[in-house]
């Protein structure tokens, strides 16, 4: 069950983003763009940066997305991988460079084992060289799409602890070299990812793998760093110098780890990371719109930026980064709406219609009339007692009989042969019949007939009907009805007793003077009328009673039956209740406030519009619910399946569910308090507390010794409609004592909005990672560890 609510919502949640990123205006990159993926670790970044830049970029067809991996080609062309060729046309690459690095090679030399096979084999220089020169033509396909074709940014993204970024400077030299015969100058930016969490296997290690890294990095950032090497490769096998002045290799590079600035694992870990990447792209290469009316809005500028990372040695910090977003809980809200809907739906089937005791008796057959029925298909009609008058008598004659009782009288003519008569005859079949009678279908079968015909009547009346604790209960109305043909029986047997006990000469019937035949006759047929009418009637009540008794114990097996039902409806709604406040519990305390207390009005709301228009039972037509019980007698699944069904056709696509973020966010806000209560907040607190939100949750994607560090330089971006009030409010607020910059990225979208934080100016000890990692790097060093390719004479210090 929890993996389809999980199925439904998570649905829901990603059709509504596409759907209002669908309406949200997509911003445009300026220039062409190349995201080289170094290393095997590097390629599971390609499809989430993929996606995510079809979402938000609309020129993103002319992207390019190059791995340079040690396996053999994992990727496609997106177009055929995803199967939507005409709308994706981005395109990914893979250079393959198999043998680099061997299966069986070992980790203790493994980095510089691959620097000596790259340089040495010349397969892997010349393979990476028709990769990069591909890759170049297919950019000029794509020169419509872009504003100019003066300049290329290349991102070069690797993992810390992948021995293939060992060649990052042969490989980003290289493709410099190669894009920049085509363009007039190439921006080249470098993120290293690190990866803290997960690292259970190859712990130290991977540690010491990351810091050779970043150390070799340092290097590659210092304002007299150079590189001269034969990498570019002819299609004849000529080799061609590649040479990097005196001049950092990049021009910024940002270390993002899935832990942040707290210390404390990211939520979605490296996906996040993933994220930033494309926003700081889009920040540094973004196309302003023309005609644009906000000229000053604190726009980025990649070259102030970077000159406030400088310190006075001339060092170059690294960049980190952090990124906030606020979008409606739509997963939340599929559960909690779906939970509602169901809790309207039960109120439905709960409302006690108006029948009168009658009425409830009739539902299930138990009725006066209905009973008549019943008893006189039991037991024999009254007519056959005169049958009873032509039994043999005794010859005993009527002045014999004047002064007896009436039983004394009827043993003296017949014996025990009436009596013998009337239980064959009566008591006998009576029996049989009622033997026959299956009480458990019979009602059953009734009560599933009445649901047809009363679908206003549902289990749960039934279940209430049937239980004997509850007011109105027609197993108590029928109690009661025995316990009245008890007393009945009780008297008639009484009755009938004293009636016996008359003598004959009492007994009213027409006598003739002298004629003793005659008399004796008319008293035979008085006799039988009198007491054997008595008689039978006391069996009608006696037979009546035994029908009711068996009725009453198959009520209770129906009460047990439809009360399980309840409870299975009792259990589906906890489960769903709990579903949808766990992922409430899960989200943002501010995004997802009172998303329970909201929905529920905004969907009853929906229910009873919806009422208005198509009747009070429609929910039970066929073409909706249809008929709930029968849902459940297929299982929990099958309910839950077209409720599911009937939500998202009917319930999440009303016109309450459009609302934009902001004012989705305020009447969210204000649920619970009555319009002329002063607790309700204000849009400047609802806004402020929006603010502090995702400045919280923009925290910086690695982790510093000091926080506080001398070189720290911040600048923070909102990405949003910069005309709606929440992003007026954002670049207002602290306007005048904030000490970082604050600017904005407009993109006119209704689906949230999103903070980017960038930090800048730290250097590798100021890390966390590098203190941690040091210890392990200088140990397996110490034990024969070989990280490096080049001279250690030639690496920075370490620190």
């Amino acid at each position: 069950m929890r993996e389809l609510l999980n199925r439904f919502a998570t649905d829901y949640s990603v059709s509504e983003h596409q759907l209002k990123g669908l309406e949200d205006d997509q911003s445009s990159i300026h220039y062409p763009t190349v995201f080289l993926f170094v290393g095997d670790e590097a390629g599971h970044a390609i499809e989430p940066m993929m996606r995510s830049n079809e979402q938000k970029w609309d020129n993103n067809a002319g992207v390019i997305y190059l791995h340079v991996s040690s396996k053999a080609a994992a990727y496609a062309e997106s177009s055929n991988r995803t199967g939507t060729q005409d709308r994706l046309a981005s395109k990914s690459w893979v250079s393959a460079l198999q043998g680099l690095v061997p299966d069986d090679s070992d980790k203790r030399s493994v980095r510089k084992e691959i620097s000596i096979a790259f340089h040495k084999q010349g397969s892997h220089l010349s393979m990476l060289n028709q990769s990069l020169r591909q890759v170049s033509d297919t950019i000029a396909d794509y020169g419509r799409l872009y504003a100019s074709f003066d300049r290329l940014h290349l991102a070069v993204i690797t993992q810390a602890d992948d021995p293939m970024n060992v060649l990052i400077p042969e490989i980003s030299l290289l493709a410099q070299s190669i894009f920049e015969q085509m363009f007039k100058s190439v921006q080249m930016d470098l993120y290293a990812l690190i990866k803290e969490s997960d690292q259970s296997e190859t712990f130290g290690y991977a540690g010491a793998a990351g810091i050779s890294f970043l150390r070799e990095l340092e290097g590659m950032q210092q304002p007299d760093y150079s590189y001269s090497a034969k990498l570019q490769v002819t299609g004849d096998g000529l080799a061609i110098p590649v040479e990097h002045k005196q001049a950092p290799l990049f021009d910024l590079v940002y270390v993002l780890s899935d832990r942040n600035e707290r210390g404390m694992t990211t939520p979605n870990g490296m996906q996040d990371n993933y994220e930033m990447i494309c926003r700081i792209l889009l920040l540094k290469n973004r196309k302003r719109k023309d005609g644009s009316l906000h000229a000053n809005d604190g726009s980025y500028n990649n070259s102030s930026f970077r000159n406030s990372l400088v310190a006075e040695s001339g060092r170059q910090g690294f960049v980190s980064a952090g990124l906030a977003r606020a979008m409606r809980p739509s997963y939340s809200i599929a559960l909690t709406v779906l939970y509602h809907f169901f809790e309207h739906m039960t109120e439905r089937l709960q409302r006690e219609p108006e029948l009168d005791s009658k009425a409830k008796l009739a539902y299930f057959g138990l009725d006066n009339a209905a009973m008549e029925a019943r008893i006189a298909e039991l037991v024999p009609g009254e007519e056959r007692l005169m049958d009873m008058t032509g039994l043999l008598t005794s010859g005993v004659r009527y002045e014999q009989l004047r002064r007896m009782t009436l039983s004394e009288a009827e043993g003296a003519l017949f014996g025990d042969s009436s009596e013998a008569f009337f239980h064959k005859h009566f008591v006998e079949p009576a029996d049989l019949r009622l033997s026959e009678i299956n009480a458990t279908d019979e009602i059953r079968r009734t009560v599933a007939r009445q649901m047809n015909e009363q679908p206003i009547v549902t289990f749960y009346q039934v279940s209430d009907w049937t239980d004997e604790h509850k007011e109105g209960s027609v197993l108590n109305m029928v109690r009661m009805r025995m316990r009245d043909l008890a007393r009945e029986i009780a008297l008639a047997g009484e009755e009938l007793a004293r009636f016996r006990d008359t003598r004959v000469e009492d007994l009213k019937f027409q006598r003739l003077p002298f004629m003793d035949k005659q008399n004796l006759r008319a008293f035979i047929r008085a006799f039988f009328d009198t007491v054997y009418r008595q008689q039978w009637q006391l069996f009608r009540l006696e037979t009546e009673l035994a029908l009711h008794r068996r009725l009453v114990a198959e009520l209770e097996l129906l009460h047990e039956s439809y009360r399980l039902r309840v409870l299975q409806m009792n259990g589906l709604a906890s489960e769903l209740k709990e579903a949808a406040l766990q992922s409430i519990r899960s989200a943002d305390d501010y995004i997802g406030q009172n998303v329970f207390e909201y929905y529920e009005r905004v969907t009853h709301g929906v229910m009873l519009e919806t009422e208005e228009k198509r009747g009070a039972s429609f929910l039970f037509e066929e073409r909706f619910l249809g008929n709930v019980s029968g849902l459940l007698d297929q299982g929990e699944q099958a309910l839950l399946e077209r409720l599911i069904e009937v939500c998202r056709k009917y319930v999440l696509r009303a016109e309450p569910f459009h609302q934009s973020f902001e004012q989705e966010l305020l009447l969210r806000a204000n649920v619970s308090v009555a319009y002329s209560n002063r607790k309700a907040l204000s849009k400047d607190e609802l806004f402020h507390q929006l603010y502090r939100t995702l400045e919280e949750q923009a925290t910086i994607h690695i982790r510093l010794l000091d926080y506080t560090h001398e070189h720290r330089y911040e600048e923070k971006y909102m990405f949003g409609d910069q005309e709606s009030d929440f992003i007026r409010y954002a670049i207002g607020v602290d306007e005048t004592t904030r000490i970082y910059k604050l600017g904005s990225v407009h993109e006119k979208r209704s689906s949230g909005v999103e903070k980017l934080n960038l930090m800048g100016g730290f250097h590798l000890e100021d890390l966390m990672y590098y203190r941690n990692g040091k210890v392990y790097y200088e140990t397996y060093q110490q034990n024969g560890y070989e990280f490096h390719a080049i001279d250690h004479a030639l690496l920075p210090k370490l620190r």
